[in-house]
């Protein structure tokens, strides 16, 4: 872990951005002129986010989350990395790949002329990530905080051969209660249905959740929106480097298996996730790099 000290005094912004240790890691609070924002530097995973114009944070986080090394925080914004969804190798390998549960370094911060607070991030491969994965890169991850939450992954393939990837924002949204949620921009979109063995089905009007539903919908060239009455808010999601919009909710099927989440927790979050997953996978030739990014704007 990094030295506290040594972190605030090369990275740290009086009064704006300021590293602190909380639950044995090591967290970075951001309260920028436009929003505030917590990011934890293990997994790399933005954990809030709250515009000062929002009386409710957009990031749903568990109030079981567990946070101990080696275990996913359950909540806010996992990066799924290399691979997303299940581990298809047969060797046993952590869902979601393996960045969920790696140490990130900080590597920059700034404030930029129009307030919108910067925090940059990276990884590389070493030891323990080649055992999973026989492929060396460099991961950089750039947060904005904002009147907007942004967030940029690029993947640098530092190696000598090519390699593909599956990934995602595997964003939590705090959400009112989830019969007052619309997700609009996906009507006429084919999905690859989880709970169906991934066969292929098309959306007819906005999608709603009554149930557990886990959703795959590919060819989205638009941006999304989540809406919810209860909050009387609208999110927009503007992505790049992805056609693909994952919606996820375990309902009481999954949520009731899950230690690290209250029985309820289900009613109060939804996952709408930006990837390069199925047909939208991604191969990164030797010294080639790919970018995946996102802007979360509240209206």
């Amino acid at each position: 872990m990094q030295n506290i000290d040594t972190l605030n005094e090369q990275f740290g912004i009086a009064g704006q951005l300021q590293f602190i240790e909380d639950s044995g890691f090591v967290m970075v609070d951001i309260n920028s002129q436009y929003a505030k924002a917590r990011i934890s530097t293990y997994a790399g995973q933005v954990l809030s986010f709250q515009p000062h114009t929002q009386q409710n944070d957009l990031i749903f986080l568990s109030e079981n989350a567990v946070y101990q090394k080696g275990k996913a925080i359950r909540g806010g914004v996992p990066i799924c990395w290399p691979w997303f969804g299940d581990d298809t190798s047969g060797n046993g390998r952590p869902s979601h790949g393996f960045m969920r549960n790696q140490q990130w370094q900080v590597i920059g911060s700034r404030i930029d002329i129009d307030g919108v607070a910067t925090l940059t991030l990276g990884a590389s491969s070493n030891e323990e990530t080649t055992a999973i994965w026989p492929y060396e890169f460099k991961l950089i991850l750039e947060i904005r905080v904002g009147q907007s939450l942004e967030l940029k992954l690029t993947t640098q393939n530092t190696g000598q051969e090519e390699f593909a990837i599956t990934q995602a924002f595997h964003t939590y949204f705090n959400i009112s209660d989830v019969d007052q949620i619309t997700v609009l921009g996906l009507d006429g979109k084919k999905y690859l249905d989880k709970l169906e063995g991934f066969s292929e089905s098309l959306q007819t009007g906005d999608v709603t959740v009554s149930e557990e539903i886990d959703r795959v919908y590919q060819a989205v060239d638009n941006d999304v929106y989540l809406c919810d009455k209860g909050f009387d808010r609208k999110i927009t999601f503007s992505v790049t480097g992805c056609k693909t919009t994952v919606i996820w909710n375990p309902w009481t099927t999954v949520a009731s298996r899950m230690t690290d989440l209250d029985d309820d927790a289900y009613r109060h979050f939804v996952c709408v996730e930006t990837a390069n997953t199925a047909k939208d996978s991604v191969t990164i030739a030797a010294g080639k790099e790919h970018s995946l990014s996102v802007s979360y704007a509240v209206t």
